[in-house]
């Protein structure tokens, strides 16, 4: 089980990126299957620099970076970014990436 719910949760927030991406007419969207790549999808989806990858990976500032990427990202979505937000939040953080990909 140890296993299995991590990677169930990768699929499920790799997939719903995907849905995100296509929806949004981003190219490539199958980066969003790729670890580090899906970052630099949320920059392009966001409408951010791709070099601000760079700074998601450092600790701290990534939380802040992706907390602005995925209020980019609701905002790309004709949701309101205090959505997008809300994915610095334990556990709410599933149901966003759902909300934003399979949501009109």
């Amino acid at each position: 089980m140890g296993v299995i719910i991590p990677i169930g949760i990768y699929a499920y927030m790799a997939f719903a990126l995907q849905m995100i991406a296509t929806k949004t007419h981003i190219p490539n969207a199958w980066l969003a299957w790729i670890p580090i790549a899906n970052i630099y999808l949320m920059c392009k989806i966001a409408g951010k620099p791709g070099w601000w990858t760079v700074l998601a990976l450092i600790p701290l500032v990534g939380i802040v970076v992706l907390a602005i990427v995925w209020a980019g990202i609701a905002k790309a979505r004709n949701k309101p970014a205090w959505v997008g937000v809300l994915f610095v939040i334990p556990v709410i953080n599933l149901i966003v990436p759902g909300v934003l990909a399979f949501s009109d």
